[in-house]
């Protein structure tokens, strides 16, 4: 059911359990991530149940809402300001950081979203084993990507069936996971500054580059025509779908993956005057 209202519940979960199951986390630990905001307000949450001291290391992208979620399952957030020098992106200042907390704190622990073999696996045991029970072989999978825990999961479902399905990658514009050119992107949990350590060439058929301004106008079709509240990164996987429709056959099988629902998003994607101040357009216009 995703209690923490994402799909980075799963992850969270699996990679906490198996690192309590070796030994890796224990009552005393200090468990430290660096998260853009789903899987922090989903570690947070699971941390406070285990009764265990959460840090999330953010950086300005991070919404308010995401923080104060986070602040209230008592997770701690550790503001990163200023992005890496050389490359201009938070993520390499964020994880810069997490290397300075393991140093500092005793006991502590790093989940290690973007090369933890158990992000991966979660999806690959929970989200496409429960696709693959319902649907059956499907012929298409549009799937947003940012750490590729999500994707590689469903990637090596699909390769282990020898099913002939095509996935199809959302990417950010401005993200350079797939070898992008680098750019500034508005919104949190598509797209990376870096290649994460997750990442495999065969990963997906074919990546598909979206704009902010495509995320924002999905999402906003998504309720007007569903009546589904999503976040952003759904928004750019619709927009994936809609660029490629022409092309898919009417009979096909399609599954699309939302991370999260919108409730987080109202003062962004959800918010006229945001999306006219920092994007430049006018959402009416849809």
């Amino acid at each position: 059911m995703n209690p923490a209202g994402s799909a980075k519940d799963r992850p969270a979960l699996f990679m906490l359990r198996e690192a309590l199951r070796r030994g890796e986390i224990t009552t005393d630990s200090v468990v430290i991530e660096s998260s853009s905001g789903n899987l922090a307000i989903s570690l947070a949450q699971l941390c406070c149940y285990l009764g265990l001291r959460f840090i999330c290391v953010v950086d300005p992208r991070t919404t308010e809402q995401h923080k104060q979620i986070i602040r209230a399952f008592h997770g701690e957030i550790d503001l990163v300001t200023e992005p890496d020098r050389e490359t201009g992106e938070f993520l390499p200042a964020r994880l810069r950081r997490v290397g300075e907390l393991l140093r500092q704190i005793p006991n502590s622990y790093w989940t290690n979203q973007y090369g933890n073999p158990d992000n991966y696996r979660a999806h690959a045991e929970t989200t496409m084993t429960e696709i693959g029970e319902q649907l059956g072989p499907i012929d298409y999978l549009f799937c947003g990507v940012s750490s590729c825990g999500t994707i590689r999961g469903c990637m090596e479902y699909i390769r282990s069936r020898q099913w002939s399905t095509r996935i199809i990658a959302v990417d950010a514009e401005g993200s350079i996971i797939f070898g992008g050119v680098k750019g500034p992107r508005k919104f949190p949990g598509l797209g990376s500054g870096i290649t994460p350590a997750l990442h495999r060439s065969d990963v997906a058929d074919l990546v598909m580059y979206v704009s902010d301004r495509e995320c924002v106008q999905g999402c906003r079709d998504l309720v007007r025509q569903e009546a589904i509240l999503a976040g952003a990164s759904s928004g750019g996987v619709i927009a994936a779908i809609r660029r490629l429709s022409g092309s898919i056959p009417e009979d096909a099988v399609c599954a699309a993956i939302l991370p999260d629902r919108g409730e987080r998003y109202l003062n962004t994607i959800y918010n006229d005057e945001w999306v006219r101040q920092e994007l430049g357009f006018d959402p009416s216009s849809f």
